[in-house]
C-alpha cells in the first residue's frame, strides 16, 4: 500500500503490473475526502500517452519511485474512462472502477489497513482511539465514500506543500509547468505480396521454306555430226525403255531451346509525406489576484495571467 508520506512521491514515477511490464507514467494521486488516505492513481497509457487510467492502490508496492500493482497492462488500459468532474471521484464513479477491478472499497478498506472488518483500532494509535478507516463501509460517511486529488489540506503532516500536487509540481514556492509534446515515427508493416511466376504457353508460328519438286518431261533434240554415233549405236528398229528416278524436297519442322532473357524481382522504395494527428495536453497557470492582494498598477481583483 501507499502511505500518506509517500503519496506524494509516486507523482511522476512509473506504474507497473503484476508481470513487471511497465504500464505507464502516474499523473495523479486521488485520495479519500475524510481519511486523506491514498486510493488511486492515474496512469498515462495509450498512442503517445493520452489515455489516462484510474488504478486502485490498495494492493500497490512502492519501490522507489515505481508502484506495481496487481493487475496487468491491458486490464488497466482497458479500464473505464472516467472524468472526474472538478477533480473529484464521486461515489458511482468509484464503485463502477472497483466493480472493474473484481473488489470493493470494504475489500480495497482491508487491504490498506491489514486488519479485518471489525473496526479495530490501529496499533500504531493510541490507546481509546479509533481508526476511521477501519470502520465497516456501512459505518462510513457519505463523504468518505468519493476521493479526491491529493491536496496539502488533505495531506497535513506529511511534509507535501501547495495547493495541489500533480505530476512535475515542485515542492517550493514555484510551479513546474509541462506539456506534451508529439513525437511521431514510424513502423513497417506487411502491405502484401509480390511473385515471381513462370509457365508456357503455346503459340502458332509461321515460315516460309523453298521446297524442290523433280518432274519428267520429253525433250527432243536433232541428229548432228556431234551426236549421230549414239543415235545409230542399236538396232535400227527395235523397242527399249529407259527410267529416270525422280525427286521432291518437304519441309522437315524442329525446335530448338535456347535462352533470350532472365527476370528477376527487384523492390523499390517511394517516400512521401503523411500528415499525422493526436491530442497533447498542456498545463497552464493563472495569475489568480484575489482581494486580499495589494493592487499592482494594470491589475484588480480579477486579474489574471495565463502561462
Amino acid at each position: 500500500m501507499i502511505t500518506q508520506e509517500q503519496a506524494g512521491g509516486v507523482i511522476g514515477g512509473t506504474l507497473r503490473g503484476a508481470d513487471g511490464e511497465r504500464i505507464g507514467k502516474i499523473g495523479q494521486v486521488f485520495v479519500d475526502d475524510v481519511s486523506g488516505r491514498p486510493e488511486w492513481v492515474t496512469v498515462h497509457t495509450g498512442l503517445f500517452g493520452t489515455h489516462e487510467s484510474f488504478v486502485p492502490v490498495a494492493e500497490a508496492q512502492l519501490q522507489g519511485d515505481e508502484v506495481s500493482v496487481p493487475f496487468d497492462k491491458g486490464m488497466v488500459k482497458d479500464a473505464p474512462n472516467v472524468d472526474p468532474a472538478e477533480g473529484h471521484l464521486s461515489e458511482e464513479q468509484e464503485a463502477e472502477l472497483y466493480r472493474y477491478y473484481g473488489m470493493t472499497r470494504s475489500d480495497a478498506g482491508m487491504a490498506q489497513t491489514g486488519m479485518a472488518q471489525t473496526g479495530m483500532a490501529r496499533t500504531d494509535m493510541p490507546a481509546g482511539e479509533a481508526d476511521e478507516s477501519a470502520m465497516p463501509t456501512s459505518a462510513m460517511p457519505t463523504s468518505a465514500m468519493s476521493a479526491s486529488p491529493m491536496v496539502a489540506s488533505q495531506m497535513a503532516g506529511s511534509g507535501l506543500t501547495g495547493a495541489s500536487m500533480s505530476s512535475g509540481d515542485a515542492t517550493d514556492d514555484a510551479m513546474t509547468r509541462s506539456e506534451e509534446q508529439l513525437r511521431a515515427g514510424t513502423e513497417t508493416v506487411r502491405t502484401g505480396r509480390a511473385r515471381l511466376r513462370k509457365w508456357v504457353e503455346t503459340e502458332q508460328q509461321q515460315v516460309t521454306v523453298p521446297v524442290t519438286t523433280e518432274h519428267a518431261r520429253l525433250v527432243s533434240e536433232p541428229v548432228t555430226a556431234e551426236n549421230v554415233g549414239r543415235a545409230t549405236s542399236g538396232p535400227d528398229i527395235s523397242e527399249a525403255e529407259h527410267e529416270v528416278t525422280l525427286h521432291a524436297e518437304r519441309p522437315v519442322v524442329s525446335t530448338e531451346t535456347v535462352p533470350v532473357e532472365r527476370v528477376r524481382l527487384e523492390t523499390e522504395t517511394e517516400t512521401h509525406d503523411e500528415t499525422v494527428s493526436a491530442d497533447v495536453r498542456k498545463e497552464r497557470i493563472d495569475l489568480d489576484a484575489g482581494r486580499e492582494a495589494t493592487a499592482q498598477p494594470g491589475t484588480g481583483p480579477d486579474a489574471s495571467r495565463r502561462l
